[in-house]
């Protein structure tokens, strides 16, 4: 096992056993997961692979099992699968255990918010491709919420601020914040250079943009199957 690999694999294991707690019951909406989970994952795997190959960011073999796909070691592509997974398990709990929470004031604020820092930094650092572009999707889908107002606005919102609990420990982990060297590098010249801890500022919006769409279409499966 790599650390990367144990990363994954601890970061599933409580989400996967808590979804068959008898409130929540998530694995009776696995159904609901399996579309957003595969276009979410293939859309960023994508945006990934061209990233590493043009050494936006990369991979330190030191902490890989060095099973590749592509240009893209085994233990990326597990993180995007695990990772959706376990923000969509998030949000089920949240809104099994605190069903009184809407958010729905404080989640356009939230979008409206998110979306204008997103827009004002994807053109300001236009020329840093990870900034640009994290941010821009941000913006944009930040937008669509704003025009649409789906009924998960808030929940979502609720979600996204509790899903920043385990990111900063994963992604800590990921960029170096407990080994000598980072596991995930990124070019200097395609960030701002602002972090948190050892994380990119850029993650904040990264991670928006990851968790945005798989919960977007667990909401529309789901709600289409029931009506």
């Amino acid at each position: 096992m790599s650390w990367y690999a144990y990363v994954i694999l601890f970061s599933f294991l409580g989400p996967f056993v808590l979804s068959f707690d008898k409130k929540i019951a998530f694995y009776k909406e696995f159904r609901f997961l399996f579309f957003g989970l595969i276009i979410t994952a293939f859309a960023f795997i994508l945006w990934d692979e061209y990233f590493t190959v043009n050494k936006i960011w990369g991979f330190n073999p030191s902490y890989l099992l060095k099973i590749y796909i592509g240009h893209l070691p085994l233990e990326e592509i597990l993180f995007f699968l695990i990772v959706p997974y376990n923000c969509v398990f998030i949000h089920q709990v949240l809104k099994g255990y605190f069903p009184q929470v809407k958010m729905t004031v404080v989640g356009k604020w939230f979008f409206f918010l998110f979306g204008a820092s997103g827009i004002f930094f994807a053109v300001y650092y236009f020329k840093n491709w990870y900034t640009m572009s994290a941010c821009l999707i941000t913006f944009l889908f930040a937008v669509w919420t704003l025009l649409n107002k789906p009924s998960w606005m808030g929940n979502f919102t609720f979600t996204y601020l509790v899903c920043l609990i385990p990111f900063v420990v994963v992604n800590g982990i990921l960029t170096g914040a407990i080994t000598p060297a980072p596991i995930v590098w990124y070019s200097e010249t395609h960030i701002i250079g602002w972090r948190l801890i050892t994380i990119p500022f850029e993650d904040l919006y990264y991670n928006f943009s990851l968790l945005f769409p798989i919960i977007a279409l667990f909401e529309r499966t789901k709600a289409r199957s029931l009506r």
